[in-house]
């Protein structure tokens, strides 16, 4: 099958096995990867049936938007060259119907045009005729019996679980193609209702489901490529991912174009597809989304982030595990509008607000850290003085009634972008990016959560207007953030933190709602850090590349604008700098004492 007839991106599709070969050594790497030894990974179907046929009995089971109907079609072709017979059971024949499960759903996903729902209290078993697919068993005159599909772990059978995993990105890239729908259902639908679905339903449940199922799976499969599957046994993973965190991670980068969207990566990131119309956004740690790379004699597999934290989350979060569990809290991710357009004027939602409407648990509290600028780039920050929230609400909604434009700057204040300037952008803050900026948006996780007001009549890749959310934003607002409050209170007022004979480091202090901080490190030569049993995200904002080294494990290098991660359990580590001049890193990480 074509990859153009089951995925729709520009992006490419993770290759399956890399070569080694040298790499300009100062080149930002968009597929970071993470080593586990030989003989820890395998490749196709062939082995993977070979495996099969020692069980005699086997739950095929896996996340939603992995294609089960590929996958059933080799295991049998192999079978079959193999002289086996195959009873096949499958999971969609117990699912309840689509008009039921619709049913269920939809008290979780608001009105029909709205852009959010209500994270789901469903289990995976909601889903099914459970009691009669409980009760399935085993055709004794067959060779081999496997039963395949979502759920398939649910089954109390002594078989072992074969998982095929996916990484969110390419749910949505098939998403966008019309090749599969959301769990319980084969209709596909518009792709901003069916990514609500996947939020607020699908993945809350399946997430909830892999964490439980841990146990039973015996394999773990790459989903992404089809018809040649990667996979290795749990118990290889569960060893690889301890090492991984007690020592220094990256996720996979992704990058998506947008309606504002700017040209600074192209120009700047190595690997990203130069044809793609734009890049407003690289999805650098949203770690519901993002994956982690794994690689062994040359074959790669890819695990989406949260696996990682359910199985590895106290080694990586330290003090902070029970406060947060397998939810990792810290999000980076870069906004790119040069030579492209504004943000939308917009805000988010206050802590009690996201729990009562939206059933998350952390609201969406973010800084903007200017990582790049041109001459009179922007930031659009807090009111003016004199703001009249009636005013500034009607003339919203005139603009959005007559399609007129606002003067933006009668009512939101605007400051000039400063390269390493931090602006701070705690919920209900109004709030935006002008042209011509490269942001990289420091924030809590949440990230869907933006109440845009005013788009500057801008329209989508697709030619139609964004979503307008009026009503949620002035439900948030806090219109004390004004005139000279706004400079004073949301813009860092950097400070010497500590000092060394050719390092310093800047506290670059955050607002009290927001629960991270954010220091900046700059040095020459190198200094060692103390994590104080914290975790630590850091970027190299400034400078050609760094390595990071921890005790005796292997030395890391990390190029100029790359995410990475220091869980808390290495306790120290140490920042070395290859380039000519001062580097200059920031570190986020969790303030001490935090309420939720």
């Amino acid at each position: 099958m074509s990859e153009y007839k089951w995925r729709n991106s520009m992006q490419p599709l993770l290759q399956q096995h890399i070569y080694e070969s040298p790499r300009e050594d100062n080149n930002y790497n968009s597929i970071p990867y993470h080593k586990l030894g030989k003989g820890k990974i395998y490749s196709g179907f062939g082995s993977l049936v070979a495996w099969i046929i020692e069980q005699k009995n086997v739950l095929i089971d896996g996340y939603g938007g992995v294609f089960f109907t590929d996958i059933q079609q080799e295991v049998q072709k192999k079978l079959e060259e193999n002289g086996f017979s195959v009873k096949w059971h499958f999971t969609a024949d117990y699912f309840k119907s689509e008009a039921e499960v619709e049913e269920m759903v939809k008290p979780f996903l608001g009105g029909a045009e709205d852009v959010w729902g209500f994270k789901t209290t469903l289990n995976l078993k909601d889903f099914f005729k459970i009691d009669e697919f409980l009760a399935l068993e085993k055709d004794d005159q067959a060779d081999i019996n496997i039963v395949i599909g979502i759920g398939a772990g649910l089954l109390n059978w002594d078989a072992p679980v074969v998982y095929f995993d996916i990484p969110k990105n390419e749910i949505q890239y098939r998403m966008r193609a019309g090749s599969l729908g959301n769990l319980g259902s084969n209709i596909t639908d518009k792709a901003f209702k069916m990514y609500k679905r996947f939020y607020f339903v699908d993945w809350v449940v399946l997430n909830e489901y892999k964490a439980e199922l841990l146990e039973k799976i015996a394999i773990v499969a790459d989903g992404q490529r089809v018809g040649r599957p990667n996979w290795l046994f749990k118990k290889d993973l569960v060893e690889g991912l301890h090492k991984l965190s007690h020592a220094v991670l990256r996720a996979r980068p992704w990058f998506e174009s947008g309606s504002w969207g700017g040209q600074w990566m192209k120009k700047h990131l190595q690997g990203l597809n130069t044809n793609e119309v734009n890049y407003a956004w690289s999805f650098e740690l949203i770690t519901p989304e993002n994956g982690i790379v794994l690689e062994s004699d040359g074959n790669l597999l890819e695990i989406p982030f949260d696996m990682l934290m359910t199985i590895e989350y106290k080694a990586i979060l330290g003090e902070h595990a029970e406060q947060f569990g397998s939810y990792f809290p810290i999000r980076f991710d870069f906004l790119d509008t040069f030579k492209g357009g504004n943000l939308s004027i917009q805000c988010h939602p206050s802590k009690s607000y996201i729990r009562e409407k939206f059933g998350e648990t952390i609201t969406q509290d973010e800084t903007y850290y200017i990582l790049d600028c041109a001459p009179g780039a922007k930031v659009y920050l807090g009111f003016q003085e004199n703001i009249d929230p009636q005013e500034f609400r009607k003339a919203l909604e005139l603009s959005q009634l007559k399609k007129q434009e606002i003067l933006v700057e009668r009512y939101v204040r605007s400051f000039p972008s400063r390269k390493h300037e931090l602006y701070l952008i705690p919920n209900g803050t109004v709030h935006s990016s002008g042209v011509n900026n490269m942001v990289l948006e420091i924030s809590a996780t949440p990230y869907i959560f933006t109440f845009k007001m005013y788009d500057w009549l801008s329209l989508d890749l697709n030619g139609e207007p964004r979503p307008i959310n009026i009503e949620h934003a002035f439900n948030n607002l806090r219109f004390e953030r004004k005139g000279e409050k706004v400079p004073k209170e949301l813009i860092a007022k950097q400070v010497l933190f500590d000092r060394g004979d050719d390092w310093e480091i800047l506290h670059l202090p955050t607002h009290k709602d927001h629960f991270y901080d954010v220091h900046r490190i700059e040095f020459d030569t190198e200094l060692t850090i103390d994590t104080e049993d914290r975790c630590h995200v850091l970027m190299l904002v400034e400078g050609t590349s760094i390595s990071v080294e921890i005790e005796e494990n292997e030395t890391n290098k990390f190029h100029y604008a790359e995410t990475f991660i220091i869980p808390a359990a290495t306790q120290k580590y140490k920042l070395i700098n290859h380039g000519k001049g001062r580097a200059k890193v920031i570190k986020a990480f969790l303030k001490h004492d935090i309420e939720l």
